[in-house]
């Protein structure tokens, strides 16, 4: 047995065949394994300096029906499913070059990649699947795969990584085939005629937990330490933090080394770290690991900090589940316990962040990007300054106010129609609503932990409540629900259910609660007065969270989208003509149709009154690519407002959905 380190171009470029015995599942993988190999690969591609990146392992062992004069054949007995899905992108790359004119570059693909150019029969292609997948991935090879298709998982791989393709019109094709074949990298097992195969693929594929990259990490210190200091050093640094960061603990040392500035991957963490250790003193790196991890289970877990302040705001971070943002107070953590930051100077970096974090999941900026900004943030903070206080968070606010950071008038009115409750979005409704509680300033402050998000139009809506909010219940029901005028604290939920409007305003009368006070004046809980109670509360959220820009540029001078005349709309970098509202609501529904129909039928599902698969339902409809029915009989207002609705679900970000109106 022998094992190598090699690139996947070394493993399929030349006259090869690579053959999946009959004891192998068929093709397996499934869209999550497709997106984590592509965002692998577009942050290489994407990155100023590429990393090898491991792929993991392959385990071959030459073929008894290689032949002196033709192809070399080698049984596939783990790694199947990486090489399958590789050779699958390979091809959805050379039909792009062909169909961009880059016939050349198509050619190359083509027979150095995926066949063998000049054998015949099976000989011709490189991968010999299993017999239930072979005639699926051939007509990929081929190229007489028809893209409506979608018979097999193969075929939904390729359609899949063909989407993300298209979403990148600028995609430098060539650059992205380099990055597959010089930064993808396996460890190659090759066994011996010898070895028994069955028995390897049962070992491999035991039912045992794989070694993560914190066991390979562990093995590897102990490795450099003197064995009569083994047992001591384990006991006193690694065993404490295993027991206390427990799964963990990769991820930890993912974050320790990012660190530094520079982003590393999850599975690149051991790599990385033998690479810094073989550089220093081996226990010293281990001290500081440790002491890194008492600050990195804080953040995880904030009761364990003994500063009230401080507790505070780890909490609240926390509960907008942005961990990308640990690399960054990590050292800010490790400077203020070392005095290099006052406790007000580390306070006012986390309300710095709670702040940019909030704002951004307001107006619905996806996370993805977080990963370099905060990998590389505390650097760029602290080039060549010393850590004067004001200096370090007055750098802090001017580096992330060039990070796609809100202005006041987008984040006041998207506050207003983003979801505030369900899935990831209810701890973060929970810590605006305590935010704005807190913001009047009651002497006598409310204990929060018994009390629970209220929605005054219930989730589920009878006949009285249908008749209280009027013709347009429906839509009304379904845009408004989950929304910041909707929603407050109390500790009544299971006595308000679903009770019509005039008793639950006589419950939250008896509330303690300032925002709930708020209703003894009201009489009625229709569109307009949720509507109006989400401005005021909006309002009150820009003084609690404050725009900490340049004030020049706190207002932004972009015209108000809804009340405009659309020109154009740009999804996933592409711009797209269009006249009305309407053309504005069918394109978005035709995009996230084909970006994810799984996240469309969630739309489908979660909005009856503006989809259906009955033409007869609405007044007025379109028909979509996919053949559902729109209801365009809609305003302006509701059909951006269902517009923001149906990307949040789709988990798309602000930046893929753009619409430029007349001036």
């Amino acid at each position: 047995m022998q094992a190598s380190e090699t690139k996947l171009q070394d493993i399929i470029e030349g006259t090869k065949q690579y053959v999946v015995p009959m004891f192998q599942r068929s093709y397996s993988w499934q869209k999550n394994d497709w997106q984590l190999l592509w965002d692998d690969i577009l942050e290489l591609y994407e990155s100023e300096q590429p990393y090898p990146h491991f792929m993991g392992s392959m385990v071959t062992m030459p073929s008894n029906d290689s032949l002196p004069q033709g192809v070399t054949k080698y049984v596939l007995i783990d790694g199947q499913q990486r090489l399958t899905t590789i050779f699958i992108l390979v091809a959805v790359l050379r039909d792009q070059a062909k169909k961009s004119n880059q016939l050349k570059l198509g050619n190359e693909l083509n027979n150095k990649f995926l066949v063998n150019e000049y054998d015949e029969g099976w000989d011709y292609y490189k991968l010999l699947p299993t017999q239930q997948d072979r005639q699926y991935f051939y007509e990929i090879i081929k190229g007489d795969f028809v893209n409506n298709k979608k018979n097999h998982l193969m075929h939904e791989c390729y359609l899949f990584l063909e989407k993300k393709i298209r979403q990148f019109p600028e995609l430098d094709l060539r650059k992205f085939k380099n990055i597959i074949g010089d930064f993808l990298v396996l460890v190659s097992i090759s066994l011996g005629k010898d070895d028994n195969p069955y028995l390897v693929f049962e070992s491999l594929n035991a039912k045992g937990q794989p070694l993560t990259q914190a066991d390979l990490i562990r093995n590897y210190f102990f490795m450099q330490i003197n064995q009569d200091d083994q047992d001591k050093i384990y006991q006193k640094y690694w065993l404490p933090m295993e027991q206390l960061l427990g799964d963990n603990l990769t991820e930890f040392m993912r974050h320790y080394l990012t660190k530094n500035g520079i982003l590393v991957k999850k599975n690149e963490v051991y790599f990385k770290l033998k690479e810094r250790v073989n550089k220093g003193d081996t226990l010293e790196y281990l001290k500081d690991i440790y002491e890194h991890s008492q600050y990195y289970a804080n953040l995880l877990n904030p009761g364990r900090e003994t500063n009230k302040n401080i507790r505070k705001y780890l909490t609240r971070i926390k509960c907008l589940d942005v961990a990308t943002v640990y690399s960054f107070l990590l050292n800010c953590y490790y400077d203020w316990q070392h005095n290099k930051l006052t406790e007000t100077t580390f306070l006012d970096v986390l309300k710095t962040i709670e702040n940019y974090l909030l704002r951004r999941f307001a107006c619905n900026i996806q996370t993805q990007g977080l990963n370099r900004i905060f990998a590389s943030l505390y650097a760029q903070i602290t080039k060549e300054i010393d850590l004067e206080s004001a200096t370090f968070l007055e750098r802090l606010k001017k580096a992330l106010q060039n990070q796609n950071y809100p202005k006041d008038s987008q984040f006041k009115n998207q506050l207003t129609i983003v979801q505030l409750y369900g899935t990831n979005r209810t701890d973060k409704g929970r810590l605006i609503l305590e935010s704005l509680e807190k913001f009047f300033g009651h002497k006598e402050q409310v204990s929060f932990d018994n009390l629970s998000i209220e929605h005054i139009m219930p989730q589920t809506i009878n006949d009285e409540w249908k008749n209280h909010l009027g013709d347009d219940y429906e839509i009304t029901h379904e845009l408004l629900l989950h929304t910041l005028g909707n929603l407050t604290l109390t500790g009544y939920n299971s006595e308000l259910k679903n009770s019509v409007f005039s008793v639950k305003k006589q419950e939250l009368n008896k509330s303690h609660l300032e925002l709930n006070k708020y209703f003894q004046n009201v009489d009625i809980w229709t569109r307009e007065t949720m509507e109006k109670r989400g401005k005021i509360l909006a309002e009150m959220a820009l003084e609690i969270w404050p725009y900490f820009g340049d004030e020049s540029l706190k207002v932004s001078t972009k015209t108000k989208v809804r009340s405009a005349i659309p020109k154009s709309l740009k999804m996933f970098k592409q711009e797209y003509p269009v006249k009305t509202w309407r053309d504005i609501l069918v394109k978005t529904l035709d995009e996230i149709a084909d970006y994810d129909s799984d996240k469309f039928n969630q739309i489908l599902q979660q909005f009856p009154r503006f989809l259906t698969t009955n033409n007869q339902d609405f007044r007025q409809t379109r028909q979509l690519k996919n053949g559902i029915y729109v209801n365009v009989n809609l305003s302006s207002k509701d059909i951006y407002a269902f517009c923001q609705k149906a990307i949040e679900i789709a988990e798309l970000s602000r930046e893929d959905w753009e619409v430029e109106t007349l001036s």
